[in-house]
């Protein structure tokens, strides 16, 4: 495809083959880089709206970055010149930006109140807001530690255990396959979430599902951090569930062998205790006194 003269290609690719972000966090990167695109190019209104639906379609089973943008856009307004859009475009992307960033301090701050003093907290793959939940908890000095999965393939898990080691948390790194042992140990578990759902369905790493089953069996709550940049009209028979390539794998080749790499997949809510946006504690099933 022929691309407009100013065109962020680099951003676009990185965003697609990013594979260690969580949602909220790559959303962060696309409209910070589209405002250091902005900031450095004299660009014209067609121009930034063929960059606009790259970005809102770059990652689709990650819907932060599309609402993003569709926000972003419904403030833009009539352009004074749609010869040069930057300025203008640039000081709504920052704006969108900072909120953005708030709704994940308020789920960090929200989040903050359902984890007791002292309590093991299970989490799976790596979620910039459930990290920003953590620095929370460390900043408020409330002791804790944390049990995470290595989140194969992508083992997203290990960067959420450097991060953890360097903000002073013990922190205990299991396989995938060790969760169903480890899962009594946990006092609640955490996750993050990628898309929420109409149907009342969420999407997150693969293997999410088998962590709210397990917490489900043990009687631990397990919550969901979602702000509301998430939600999105899909259901879980409309959403696009991103599949990699087989080679990260690193499976045996066979002329009868067929190899998946499927990255998320969608959860019910009725599995978990409740979600946390920036909006406060909903929990499930809705109505249900504690």
């Amino acid at each position: 495809m022929n691309r407009p003269r100013h065109y962020p290609n680099e951003l676009i690719d990185t965003l697609r083959s990013d594979q260690t972000s969580g949602a909220s966090q790559l959303a962060m990167k696309g409209l910070e880089g589209l405002g250091r695109w902005l900031e450095r190019n004299n660009v014209s209104a067609r121009e930034l709206e063929t960059a606009l639906d790259d970005l809102q379609n770059a990652r689709p089973s990650m819907v932060p970055m599309a609402n993003a943008i569709t926000r972003c856009r419904s403030r833009f307004g009539l352009w004074p010149d749609a010869g040069n859009v930057s300025a203008h475009a640039a000081s709504v992307v920052t704006r969108v930006l900072s909120e953005l960033a708030e709704a994940t301090e308020q789920v960090a701050r929200h989040g903050a109140d359902l984890v007791p003093a002292e309590a093991t907290v299970l989490t799976h793959s790596r979620s910039s807001q459930v990290l920003a939940l953590f620095r929370q908890l460390v900043a408020c000095q409330r002791p804790f530690s944390v049990i995470c999965t290595q989140s194969s393939p992508g083992n997203e898990g290990f960067t959420l255990a450097k991060e953890l080691d360097q903000l002073g948390v013990e922190v205990t790194l299991i396989t995938d396959a060790q969760l169903g042992l480890f899962v009594p140990e946990a006092s609640l578990a955490v996750v993050g979430c990628d898309t929420w759902l109409a149907d009342h369905h969420f999407v997150n790493k693969s293997g999410t599902y088998l962590l709210t089953l397990a917490a489900r069996d043990v009687g631990i709550p397990c919550w969901v951090l979602a702000d509301t940049f998430k939600d999105s009209p899909d259901t879980r028979e409309s959403v696009t569930l991103e599949e990699l390539s087989p080679d990260e794998i690193r499976g045996p080749k066979g002329e009868h062998i067929r190899v998946r790499n499927v990255y998320f997949e969608t959860v019910p809510e009725r599995l978990i205790t409740g979600r946390v946006s920036e909006q406060g504690v909903s929990w499930f099933p809705a109505g249900l006194a504690r």
